[in-house]
């Protein structure tokens, strides 16, 4: 085999190795993942309060770990995807419907943060508290990158652990 032969040979591996389309879900399953995912039901609501006082438990305790761990369990992701969605398939009611829903998470979230600071005994902004109010030019990278797992992996027939970066 000649060198050109080679080379040749390992740009199609590395061009297979990275290949997005091999293994992309059909796109009525991705939109039926991404609008389930933005659906507002009692449950994920439900779910959203507990991850606020979760988050503001770890923000008052000064506890990455314990924000990490609300980020995780946290829905409002879906919400936020279901928008994006329907705004770059041009399909504005389901936009605007979308948008509405993560308008709600945000108030409904805003006012658990909010009982919760109230009553809690802690009083004095924590080193964690301090570091989410100044967002650095690392912070968008992340998440930059960690919503762009996040839709690949919306996006993969056999949807793995790339969901929970977004």
């Amino acid at each position: 085999m000649s060198l050109k032969e080679k080379n040749e040979t390992i740009k199609e591996k590395v061009r297979k190795a990275f290949s997005l389309s091999a293994d992309s879900a059909s796109h009525e399953e991705i939109r039926e993942r991404l609008l389930d995912g933005g659906q507002l039901t009692g449950t994920n609501m439900c779910v959203l309060v507990c991850a606020m006082v979760i988050a503001s438990v770890g923000l008052n305790m000064s506890s990455t770990a314990v924000i990490i761990g609300a980020m995780l369990i946290s829905p409002i992701m879906g919400s936020i995807l279901a928008s994006a969605y329907g705004n770059v398939s041009a399909d504005y009611p389901l936009f605007t419907n979308h948008m509405v829903g993560f308008g709600l998470q945000i108030a409904i979230s805003v006012a658990a943060a909010s009982i919760y600071f109230f009553l809690s005994p802690v009083k004095e902004p924590t080193a964690e508290l301090i570091a989410r109010t100044g967002p650095t030019f690392y912070d968008v990278l992340i998440a930059f990158f960690g919503g762009l797992a996040g839709i690949i992996g919306q996006t993969r027939i056999d949807k793995a652990n790339t969901v929970i970066p977004g």
